[in-house]
């Protein structure tokens, strides 16, 4: 039977219709068949990569190296030295090699500003000032080098701001070098040399005795804070060179404070202080001089033969002369005592007002200067006008005058009263005490206006010569040194020292309850080396203690510590 079924198989029927299957009847066209997905290719026949193609992505092969080659061209043929030396400068960088600035010292070479080494500031020296008071107006500050956040200088200077810093600052200032440094690949340095040396600044020898200077900004800081004084200052000046000794003004700033900026709150107390601790009082301080501009009134008097020094006149306490407004009401001008029968000399010494109202404005038979010559001999002693000299150039002051009335009262008229009071140093008059002191050593020393020098040696060959007689500046001499012997400056009558003082008190506000109060002189007598001016500042009418208190003090001092200033 299996043999059978065998044989039916071989004789299958169907063997004679299998044929070739067509390759169209495989691959079926996709588009008849929406089953497939085309774009994921299904359905779809592989096709070969066209020739365009080879020929698209050739060109741009082509470009691409041709760009390269461009660029290449470019970097090494065109702008080939450029870039050399750039890349020489990324192996060798310059550096600023910081000079010092120069020092400063006192007349007897202490160190007043130096320069001091510092881990904080590896690149240049810091500025160290001395910490002695009273110096910060002569010295004042500087301003270090600064740099940007990449730590690229873009100040490379010490900049002075203020004081000897500044105005000297040309002499002081030093000239930075440049230092050549060879580095690797990593920033680490092979080899350096120095192509341009550094140039430290010039160092400066000052006139003034820093301990002298330091003690009168004691006095004064002392006498401010006992009796409330709003400030103070002192200056000391050879009469024969113009060099200033001392000169201190109170409150001051601190130098080392401001140069260093880091203590933010001590900067700001600073600018907050209402006393102004940023005013030089000495050469911007504006003060009513009140009763030191009588020995040049008594000057201007002589030059003028409006006067003999021995004629009296009476002062009963006061004058009067008719109102012109309410003639039942007279104006009536007061001295600060009844004084007797004055001579010119006692009338320094007393310092009657009564005598220089009459010699200023006149009175009764006696004629007086006027508003105009005293104008004239005021300017003549250097008031009203700035110091020649840069560093003690300020403010000019105020001598009063009918034009200067007319522009601050509303054009009112220049009165005789205003003689009168600006005949004692009141009304408008305003002086500073550099001005001060200048005036007063030109009596002493026979009439040299002197041209003030805080450097050493002063400068004895300027001055302006007033031609006025030398016998005028005797009489003035006497009654300042009467002034201290029996007169208001007695407070200096020390018995180790003779000397010519004149004293000044200047009422101040509307109800007058504030005095400025002055001492000017000078010493010794029979030989003047030495000129002062001293002034405290906005008192309380009620204190009798001021400036010849202080100068009183200071020469104690002098005496002990200083003993060769007053031979």
């Amino acid at each position: 039977m299996f043999k059978k079924v065998k044989k039916k198989i071989k004789g299958n029927p169907y063997k004679d219709r299998i044929k070739d299957i067509d390759p169209d009847e495989i691959f079926l066209d996709s588009e008849n068949l929406p089953k497939f997905n085309v774009d994921q290719f299904e359905g779809r026949i592989e096709k070969p990569i066209s020739s365009r193609t080879f020929v698209f992505f050739g060109i741009a092969c082509f470009l691409i190296f041709a760009g390269f080659i461009i660029r290449a061209i470019n970097l090494q043929v065109t702008n080939g030295p450029y870039y050399l030396q750039k890349s020489e400068n990324n192996r060798l960088r310059n550096t600023l090699v910081f000079a010092n600035r120069g020092v400063i010292y006192d007349r007897n070479d202490n160190k007043l500003a130096w320069n001091v080494d510092s881990e904080s500031s590896p690149e240049f020296s810091l500025r160290k000032y001395s910490s002695q008071s009273g110096l910060s107006h002569v010295l004042g500050y500087i301003k270090y080098p600064s740099k940007d956040s990449s730590g690229f200088y873009y100040s490379e200077d010490f900049v002075g701001k203020d004081g000897v810093e500044k105005y000297y600052s040309d002499i002081l200032s030093s000239k930075n070098g440049l230092r050549i440094v060879e580095v690797d690949a990593h920033g680490a340095i092979q080899s350096q040399s120095v192509v341009r040396p550094a140039v430290d600044g010039q160092d400066i020898k000052l006139s003034i005795d820093s301990n002298l200077q330091s003690e009168i900004y004691k006095v004064i800081s002392d006498l401010v804070n006992r009796v409330g004084f709003t400030g103070g200052a002192g200056v000391i000046m050879d009469v024969n060179t113009g060099e200033v000794l001392a000169l201190t003004s109170y409150p001051e700033y601190d130098s080392q404070t401001l140069t260093d900026g880091t203590n933010s709150l001590a900067i700001n107390q600073l600018l907050k202080n209402k006393n102004n601790p940023f005013l030089d009082r000495v050469v911007n301080g504006l003060y009513t001089p009140g009763s030191i501009v009588k020995p040049y009134m008594s000057i201007a008097a002589l030059n003028e033969n409006i006067i003999d020094p021995n004629t009296k006149i009476l002062s009963t306490g006061s004058i009067s002369i008719p109102n012109i407004y309410d003639p039942l009401h007279p104006s009536v001008f007061k001295d600060w005592r009844a004084q007797g029968w004055v001579d010119m000399r006692h009338a320094i010494a007393v310092s009657s007002d009564v005598y220089f109202y009459e010699v200023g404005g006149g009175y009764e038979n006696q004629k007086g200067l006027g508003i105009s010559l005293i104008d004239k001999y005021m300017h003549l002693f250097g008031f009203g006008f700035d110091i020649p000299n840069g560093f003690f150039t300020g403010t000019s002051g105020v001598i009063p005058d009918p034009q200067w009335k007319a522009e601050n009262f509303n054009g009112e008229k220049w009165n005789i009263g205003d003689t009168y009071h600006t005949s004692i140093g009141q009304y408008g008059f305003q002086v500073t005490p550099i001005q001060t002191v200048r005036a007063v050593a030109s009596i002493a020393n026979g009439g040299k206006l002197l041209e003030p020098s805080i450097l050493s040696g002063g400068n004895p060959d300027k001055f302006i010569q007033l031609n006025l007689d030398p016998a005028d500046y005797k009489v003035v001499r006497e009654g300042m040194k009467l002034g201290v012997e029996e007169g208001v400056a007695v407070g200096l009558n020390t018995g180790y020292l003779s000397l010519g003082a004149k004293t000044g008190t200047a009422e101040l506000g509307s109800k007058k309850q504030f005095v400025n109060s002055w001492v000017t002189g000078f010493f010794p007598y029979d030989n003047p080396k030495y000129a002062f001016a001293i002034i405290m500042e906005k008192g309380p009418v009620t204190n009798t203690m001021g400036g010849v208190y202080v100068m009183r003090q200071v020469l104690d001092w002098m005496h002990i510590n200083t003993p060769q200033y007053l031979k």
